[in-house]
């Protein structure tokens, strides 16, 4: 991949501020690069289901949003994105630090094929896949 162009970097980090749902998890935009954006955030128990791993749907929002923000990233400046359908494997329970890995497998002239995996990191380093996403994101004008 390739470094993005100032203006969509500053875009995409604009979009990802008003974001509030990644905002409650404490979410960072770990990496951006063209066709390729991370989003990492804490298990907070705010956002566990009853066994005190993460939820299902934050991890689904983690890796929808980390590969809508790569699907933008080779989209034109003036176009936003949106997800007409996602698909998710969950692996394994999922806790500590979650790091949702998106990326471009395709970019057509009206669809974008995505695609993101999303790794639970324990306290001692150790990482594992614990969801595995595909879907179809299209640009939507501003």
């Amino acid at each position: 991949m390739s470094a993005l162009s100032p203006d969509i970097a500053a875009k995409i980090r604009a979009s990802f501020a008003r974001q509030g749902l990644m905002a409650s998890f404490g979410a960072t935009l770990a990496r951006m690069e063209a066709g390729r954006v991370d989003i990492a955030a804490d298990v907070a128990p705010a956002f566990s289901q009853q066994q005190g791993f993460a939820h299902a749907g934050m991890v689904f929002a983690l890796g929808d949003s980390a590969a809508g923000y790569a699907a933008l990233s080779v989209m034109p400046l003036e176009a936003e994105v949106l997800t007409v359908e996602m698909k998710i494997n969950l692996m394994a329970p999922a806790a500590g630090r979650l790091l949702a890995e998106g990326r471009v497998l395709k970019a057509g002239r009206r669809l974008v094929i995505v695609a993101a995996d999303v790794w639970s990191e324990g306290g001692d380093g150790a990482r594992k896949q614990v969801a595995a996403l595909q879907g179809t994101m299209i640009p939507v004008a501003a």
